[in-house]
């Protein structure tokens, strides 16, 4: 019953009647000659046959309605309709002209569907306004576009009661092959009919995305500031003038609307306000020139949500949909979500100067199911924004019901529209589809409110990403909403907040009936995995730091934006990104590296090894632990153990070089690992395995160097007893007077510690020996050996005994 009034609505004048009935019998003119010339046997069906063959010439000619003011007319106005119409057919068109028809009132919403989507002339399309309300053309020739404009007074178009009226613009004409006039061509529109203010008006609210792409890297400069790598400059287009964002924030500023913001936007256009890098082929950086334009948009933002709700999602979007079928079987996953949701606050306000309502969770589309109910507010959201599409209405009501809808613990759904919110997407790029676009948004919206005398809170939450031509058309049609006689504006908290209709359906639809469509661009299971072994390697990296801010805020934020909406249907860039994050990390953790050591000699039974670690970052590390392992304690014990231990602190830029105290048993060679452990008992880095050769020293090899030192000594006693003769001869050649001064002073003139006098043979040796100094790092504590070389030592190394 409902569906066959659509096409039902006032009676038409008198004077439209005549028309009408004019208008009939100068359509059925050619229809008659055309049947006079069919053979007598033909019957009146095939008549109608012939009729409706005329009918499908009504694509002839493409009209295209480019213009249509005002959107939502009322007493006194003047209609204006402009646009094109191409002749598509082979033949010239002549006598043509273009028309208005308007159809009689609409009564349901998917009349206006029904209506949209109709291609082709009909007789519900009504009859031409006719008279000096049409433009005509002599001839249209094909492939050829001419340009029209009709304005008419809304009086002249026979409005009756309040409603949606369907506006046809046609073209009329004839071709040779069907000499007589019939419309060619039509597109069909609506006209929002509401000049008086209505009794009930509707609360719309309006959602207002400020969401874009990942744009930052987790690399960041050495420097104290931390200079931010940006993946492209992409961000900085979106931005500057005429750019998507800058249109979004243009076009939004001037409507009454709740602002959905990414604070990973925000975070992302603040840090293009100062020193900025810009990633370019093979690995290279260049400095970013932005910084004047993301100033600026930054300002104008803040100016715009002075007074305004703004809602905040977690960091960087996330994919809940995504994470609660793929990653909740991930251990730590939800966790990210938390951390996501956690740092808004501090990213928010300090840049926008408002406190943002965080209290709101979106899934893709509003497609919702329990286990993303479950996810969404896992992390503190108890509103999740829903779609009607989703949330489908099994109540029975006769209207559409208010967006509040309790789902029980305290969780509400606050569940858009489905045809409002969906009304502004596809390629809005042309004038015509634009328009379309508008009127039907607008079309929907009073039929909505014409349902019952019943207030309701609606609404809108159109795609997270509108592009520039669509956020447009979006304003246009909120723009004439907001000035209309049926809706007011209401903020998403107050909407939250409405008493709900009780015969509005609150059962969650089950996983199964999640749309495969969206499905198939989630995040898959092994990217949450992949996501989860970075966090372990930043949790093992991070125990060392000093400052650990320095690693842990850039890689948090990297790992919130791996799991972002905005990877959906881009799976390729979303693996590299996360690639790119890990191998990044890899190579800060690489940074902190023990020496890698050639195989060593031990001579005797005891002796100490040497091992150096070396740090290259920029800031110190501390809470390690380096143990070296035998792995033959029988031949070869490490301080008296099978392995040893000692803390680890190097400041950055330096190494540090440890001595560990080693005894032999017998006679070998023994392979000993040195390894780095965080102070959890973690491996940090990759092991360092070198050999070690044990040697006994023979009895022979004693009595030489005995012998030796037993020379050394005799040589010692025969030059000083030289000397001491010496000196004598030389006391007596001067007189007994000064040798006795020189016995009574009790200092002698010559001797062997005399420091000016010749050094031995063993103390050149030995002064030769201390005067290879190595380099030292500042900040290293003093060695009791020579540092270590990383040169190969060929034959093995000496250790220190």
């Amino acid at each position: 019953m409902a569906e066959a009034a659509d096409f039902q609505g006032t009676s038409p004048s008198p004077a439209r009647r005549l028309l009408r009935r004019t208008g009939a019998l100068l359509a059925g003119a050619p229809l008659l000659a055309g049947l006079l010339q069919l053979p007598a046997a033909a019957s009146a069906q095939a008549a109608g046959q012939d009729s409706a063959r005329e009918a499908s010439g009504s694509r002839t000619v493409s009209v295209s309605v480019d213009t249509l003011t005002p959107s939502v007319p009322t007493d006194g106005d003047t209609v204006t309709v402009s646009g094109t119409v191409t002749n598509n057919g082979k033949q010239a068109v002549s006598d043509a002209h273009v028309g208005l028809r308007v159809g009689s009132a609409l009564t349901t919403r998917s009349a206006i569907d029904t209506t949209a989507d109709r291609t082709g002339y009909s007789g519900a399309d009504g009859e031409e306004v006719g008279g000096s309300y049409v433009q005509e053309f002599p001839e249209l020739a094909p492939g050829v576009a001419q340009h029209f404009s009709i304005s008419v007074p809304v009086d002249k178009l026979d409005l009756g009661k309040d409603g949606i009226y369907p506006l046809g613009v046609s073209l009329s004409g004839q071709t040779a092959a069907q000499p007589w006039e019939q419309v060619l061509g039509i597109q069909r529109t609506f006209l929002p009919w509401q000049p008086d203010e209505a009794d009930t008006k509707t609360k719309t609210t309006v959602l207002w995305p400020l969401i874009s792409t990942v744009h930052m890297t987790a690399e960041t400069g050495s420097n104290e500031q931390q200079t931010p790598v940006f993946l492209n400059d992409d961000l900085a287009q979106e931005i500057s003038p005429g750019g998507r964002l800058d249109q979004l924030l243009s076009l939004g500023k001037s409507l009454d609307v709740t602002w959905v913001i990414d604070p990973d936007l925000l975070a992302s256009v603040d840090a293009m306000t100062r020193s900025y890098k810009v990633r370019g082929p093979e690995d290279t950086t260049t400095a970013g020139t932005h910084q004047a334009i993301a100033k600026a948009w930054l300002a104008e933002l803040q100016k715009a949500v002075v007074d305004k709700d703004v809602v905040a999602l977690p960091f960087a979007d996330p994919d809940l949909a995504a994470l609660a079928h793929n990653g909740t079987s991930v251990t730590g996953s939800l966790s990210h979500l938390k951390a996501a949701s956690d740092v808004v606050a501090n990213t928010v306000e300090p840049i926008l100067h408002v406190t943002p309502n965080t209290d709101f969770a979106w899934p893709v589309d509003g497609a919702v199911d329990p286990s993303i109910v479950k996810v969404a507010t896992s992390a503190g959201a108890d509103k999740v924004i829903a779609r009607s599409d989703s949330l489908v209405e099994t109540g029975g009501l006769s209207y559409t019901p208010s967006a509040a809808r309790p789902l029980g613990g305290g969780t509400t759904a606050v569940v858009s529209d489905s045809r409002l919110s969906k009304a502004f997407q596809g390629d809005l790029t042309k004038a015509s589809d634009s328009t379309l676009a508008v009127q039907r948004f607008l079309a929907q919206s009073l039929a909505l409110n014409l349902q019952t005398d019943k207030q309701r809170s609606i609404v809108v939450a159109p795609q997270r990403m509108p592009s520039g031509s669509q956020a447009q058309a979006m304003a246009a049609a909120l723009s004439a909403l907001q000035g209309g006689n049926w809706s007011q504006s209401q903020e998403l908290t107050a909407a939250a907040k409405a008493k709900p209709d009780p015969g509005a359906t609150t059962k969650i639809p089950s996983a199964s009936k999640y749309p495969s469509s969206l499905r198939r661009k989630e995040l898959p299971r092994s990217a949450f995995a992949q996501i989860a072994a970075t966090q372990d390697t930043l949790d093992n990296f991070q125990v060392i730091l000093s400052d650990r801010s320095r690693v842990v805020t850039p890689f948090g934020r990297a790992l919130n934006r791996e799991m972002s909406t905005s990877w959906r249907g881009r799976p390729v860039e979303a693996s590299t990104f996360r690639q790119d994050v890990e191998a990044y990390l890899d190579t800060l953790t690489a940074q902190v590296k023990l020496i890698d050591k050639s195989d060593t000699k031990l001579s005797g039974r005891s002796a100490t090894i040497p091992v150096t670690v070396q740090n290259n970052l920029v800031q110190g590390v501390d809470h390690l632990v380096l143990r070296l392992t035998s792995t033959n304690s029988t031949r070869l014990k490490i301080g008296g153990k099978p392995y040893s231990e000692q803390p680890i602190a190097v400041s950055g830029g330096h190494s540090q070089t440890v001595k560990f105290p080693t005894s032999a048993n017998v006679n070998g060679q023994t392979t000993v690992i040195a390894q780095l452990y965080t102070q959890d008992g973690q491996e940090y880095g990759a092991p360092v395995t070198f050999d070690v050769k044990v040697t006994e020293i023979t009895a022979t090899v004693m009595l030489v160097i005995g012998g030796g030192v037993l020379l050394l000594v005799l040589a010692g006693f025969r030059m000083y007893t030289q000397r001491k003769r010496a000196a004598a001869r030389e006391g007596q050649e001067n007189g007994p007077d000064e040798d006795d001064e020189n016995d009574e002073a009790g200092e002698p003139a010559e001797g062997p510690l005399n420091t000016e006098g010749p050094r031995s043979r063993l103390e050149e040796e030995s002064g030769s020996r201390s005067g290879a100094d190595d380099p030292e790092q500042q900040s290293d504590p003093t060695p009791d050996t020579a540092a270590e070389s990383t040169d190969p030592s060929g034959t093995g190394e000496r250790v220190d005994r």
